[in-house]
């Protein structure tokens, strides 16, 4: 069984919850990129936004949430290693559609 399909669906997962991340943040006006953001939505702290809109921010903390759960397994079926590879690449994909917004 070669890892081909495993991986892609993990990119899927993982490119589905960081381009939700990606719609709320916008919708909300919060700059994910900048340092304590997402320690700040984490926290549930909306004075990160731009624009108050408590039903996206709180669409916007369930989905890093979930990301972090994505994170995690992915870790633990594909290795740490193999994992981090994937996410770097569909974090740099996102960065630059990110930057489009």
């Amino acid at each position: 069984m070669t890892d081909v399909p495993r991986e892609s669906v993990w990119t899927h997962q993982i490119d589905d919850v960081l381009t939700q991340i990606i719609r709320e943040a916008s919708i909300c006006q919060v700059k994910m990129m900048d340092p304590g953001v997402i320690e700040a939505v984490m926290q549930n702290n909306d004075s990160v936004c731009g624009h108050q809109n408590p039903r996206a921010f709180k669409k916007l903390r369930e989905a890093l949430m979930m990301g972090f759960m994505v994170r995690e397994k992915a870790y633990d079926r594909l290795g740490p290693v193999e994992a981090q590879a994937l996410i770097d690449q569909i974090r740099e994909r996102l960065r630059k559609r990110y930057e489009h917004h």
